[in-house]
């Protein structure tokens, strides 16, 4: 079952069957019953003198709590990749990482100009909305129609995606932090390292991690930072080489352990409380899809990204030594580029801190996050599918050396993230 829950395939599924499934709710005649199951307030605010903010409805818990558990799978990545992965060697990854950065800059920009166009400017504040890439959603549909076409286009993804998410927790964490509380932010960076320190001790024990988690996210959450940052900090932590005579290193030991609670329990619960979009909320559809923030969402995930991508790419391949990886040529970006534009997890998320839960421009963000992924993942699909059927050169990257092409996508049916 671990196994299962782990594939790209079934995280990708059980993430969209969770908001399609809240997206339903919210506009059936069980509506208000989600609503109110959203909005119950669970916890406690103080715990003697000292104020924990702890009293949190059931959708921020989701958002604030279970989001973690993802983001802590994602620091292990982000730290596998940058010590043992694609991104230890920057001539190798210097063309994804400056691709990642494009496909964020250019979807910022267009998302402020069409609401500054269209004489919105209040809705600026969710300029990093359309800046994300949802890792396990992308992935999922490049495991399922990419399937013939080289790994090394599999790389090139994860790595612009993971940039993407450290990118994004980096905008989190500076931009949409209101007031900031030193005393608790250095409590939990204390917590931090004492997770950090056992993690990597000889014989760590998981009812010590887990208590020292809660805990460090508690305290960032108490800090004012938002509490995934906390997630992302602990996952850096596990070490990325084997360690004490072990065979394999912990990230992978850990991700294998985490990734079940994250794609089976965390993301589809965070969806379900997040996708729940009442479209007969807010004057209707028309006037929800009315509003500026939609078509700069939806330009800025579906048009940004790809020139982003594109544009990038041209610029450092031609300008510069860096090139891409053998076997991934030019066209095999563009199927790249629009699955980058499934913004939804990391997009969701940043659409509550910019606006607020529940507000007239929110619900507008959140349809636009979902029109937007829908129309990026099917693009995306079909260009997968006319790219396998394309006769591929003996030197797509055309670095004037003959590619080395063993590696296949959909080779083992089981492929886990690493």
């Amino acid at each position: 079952m671990r196994r299962f829950v782990s594939r790209e395939t079934t995280g990708g599924a059980l993430l969209i069957g969770a908001a399609v499934l809240a997206l339903l709710l919210a506009n059936s005649p069980w509506r208000q019953w989600y609503l109110d199951l959203s909005e119950t307030v669970v916890g406690i605010s103080s715990i003697g003198p000292l104020q924990v903010h702890l009293d949190l409805t059931v959708a921020e818990w989701a958002a604030d709590g279970l989001l973690a558990v993802f983001f802590f799978v994602v620091g292990i990545e982000l730290k596998h990749e940058f010590v043992a992965g694609s991104l230890r060697s920057p001539k190798e990854a210097g063309v994804p990482i400056l691709a990642a950065v494009g496909g964020m800059a250019v979807p910022a920009v267009i998302y402020a100009v069409v609401v500054t166009t269209m004489g919105d400017p209040s809705a600026l504040e969710g300029w990093a909305i359309p800046t994300a890439t949802d890792i396990a959603f992308a992935l999922a549909v490049l495991a399922v129609f990419g399937k013939g076409l080289p790994i090394a286009i599999r790389t090139f993804l994860l790595t612009l995606a993971v940039v993407d998410d450290l990118l994004a927790i980096i905008v989190i964490a500076v931009f949409y932090t209101d007031e900031l509380h030193f005393a608790y932010l250095g409590a939990a960076l204390v917590a931090v390292a004492l997770f950090g320190w056992h993690v990597r001790s000889r014989t760590p024990r998981w009812w010590l991690l887990i208590p020292l988690f809660v805990v460090a996210w508690a305290l960032m959450h108490a800090s004012g930072v938002h509490a995934t940052v906390a997630g992302v900090l602990m996952g850096f932590t596990v070490a990325a080489r084997p360690a004490h005579g072990e065979a394999a290193p912990r990230t992978q030991r850990y991700e294998h352990a985490v990734k079940p609670w994250s794609q089976g329990l965390a993301l589809p619960l965070f969806a379900f409380f997040a996708a729940g979009v009442d479209l007969m909320d807010g004057g209707g559809v028309v006037e929800i899809m009315g509003q500026p923030v939609v078509p700069a969402i939806v330009a800025g995930l579906v048009v940004g990204k790809v020139v982003g991508v594109l544009g990038t790419t041209a610029l450092v391949t031609r300008l510069t030594p860096l090139r891409l990886a053998q076997g991934i040529g030019v066209r095999d970006l563009l199927p790249i580029a629009l699955l980058a534009g499934i913004g939804f997890t990391v997009s969701l998320l940043v659409a509550e801190l910019s606006f607020g839960h529940g507000s007239e421009h929110t619900l507008g963000a959140k349809a636009a996050i979902l029109l937007a992924s829908v129309l990026a993942a099917v693009l995306g699909a079909l260009m997968l599918r006319w790219d396998a059927r394309q006769a591929r050169s003996s030197d797509m990257n055309r670095d004037d050396l003959e590619d080395n092409v063993t590696e296949f996508i959909g080779d083992e049916s089981d492929r886990q993230a690493h």
